[in-house]
């Protein structure tokens, strides 16, 4: 079994009188493109930031390489940052940007241009070497902050949010080049965002935190499908949580009576158990029985049209709390007003727990 890139066990943070992170253990393979995503004050930037040297965790160790870099400074590890500022000099030309690192280890000036030059062309800035930070786009200014932190072969690159500034064309072009990059490089990248639509874009390894924990991890693609918490649910993507209770226990299956009827769900949860049960909006069924669960009626609240598809609201007839979000064709002739009846599969029903 290889051992991981990087090793973070059991690490918790404080600023002062508040707690940050608490009890944050994770592992990072090399070549992985991990996303740590989370809303604001989930830990995820502290994480990040003890990665990279910039914090000291109050306790935990972080090992990279099998190394314990715990108190080592940002210059000393195997670690380069990427900040969403970009941060770079604008005094100096783009190739000696790209260089500076190279520059503060020592090596001469030939070999740093003639390095700074090969990870321009690999962010696609040949052309661009003598040019000054000002005289560039913000999403040519973000790969040259991305070739920079390239250049001096680190063993895992960070980045800090480092689309949030450009628009929404532009993030997504940059989606792609930085996906396309981390796979022709191979360096594990360790990247924060709060954007699920990013995480889904890039990850093969999505962290989802909360709190200062972990709440979930894995491919973003079980994360999304089967989501192990709540949270984790409505986070990253959106979920119609629908209340249950375990009314039977066999063989380590629960049949949970809800809304839905009897549901079979793996479980090791004790009858009478309240449990949560998530459905994914693409698989809720308005307006006719597509499904073998019948959920009831709804009327729907509202309508947005986003291009390849409609997003849907609807409050259920039946329990005015509760709220279907579903996501229906383009083409779907749903109206705010109408009453619909609400149905899905049960294998798509999720169970969830706090």
């Amino acid at each position: 079994m290889t051992a991981p890139l990087v090793d973070i066990s059991s690490v918790s943070h404080r600023f002062g009188h508040q707690t940050v992170l608490k009890n944050v253990s994770l592992q990072i393979e090399p070549g992985s493109y991990t996303i740590l995503l989370g809303p604001s004050g989930s830990g995820k930037t502290t994480l990040l930031s003890i990665l990279g040297g910039f914090v000291t965790p109050s306790e935990g160790k972080v090992f990279i390489r099998g190394e314990d870099c715990t108190s080592v400074p940002p210059a000393k590890r195997p670690t380069t940052t990427v900040f969403q500022d970009y941060a770079l000099f604008p005094h100096m030309s783009v190739g000696s940007n790209v260089g500076f690192g190279l520059r503060m280890q020592g090596v001469d000036a030939t070999t740093r241009a003639a390095r700074a030059r090969e990870a321009l062309a690999l962010v696609g800035l040949a052309a661009a070497f003598d040019k000054k930070p000002h005289q560039l786009s913000g999403g040519q200014r973000q790969r040259v902050a991305l070739a920079r932190a390239l250049v001096i072969e680190p063993a895992v690159l960070l980045l800090d949010e480092p689309l949030g500034a450009l628009d929404l064309k532009l993030r997504r072009q940059m989606q792609d080049e930085l996906k396309a990059i981390q796979k022709r490089v191979g360096t594990a990248f360790i990247h924060v965002t709060h954007d699920q639509e990013e995480a889904m874009a890039l990850a093969d390894h999505c962290v989802v935190m909360n709190d200062g924990r972990i709440e979930d991890e894995g491919p973003p693609e079980r994360v999304y499908a089967r989501p192990a918490t709540r949270f984790s649910a409505t986070f990253m993507g959106e979920s119609t949580i629908l209340p249950g209770t375990v009314t039977e226990a066999k063989n380590r299956t629960s049949a949970v009576a809800t809304a839905v009827g009897q549901v079979s769900l793996p479980s090791a949860l004790a009858v009478g158990s309240a449990v949560a049960l998530g459905i994914r909006p693409e698989h809720l069924v308005l307006g006719a029985i597509g499904g073998t669960a019948r959920l009831g009626t709804a009327r729907v609240s509202d309508v947005v049209f986003q291009g390849s598809f409609k997003r849907v609201l609807a409050v259920s007839v039946e329990d005015p709390s509760l709220q279907f979000i579903a996501r229906l064709p383009a083409t779907a002739t749903v109206q705010p007003g109408d009453m619909v009846a609400v149905s899905c599969d049960t294998d798509e029903i999720i169970l969830l727990t706090d």
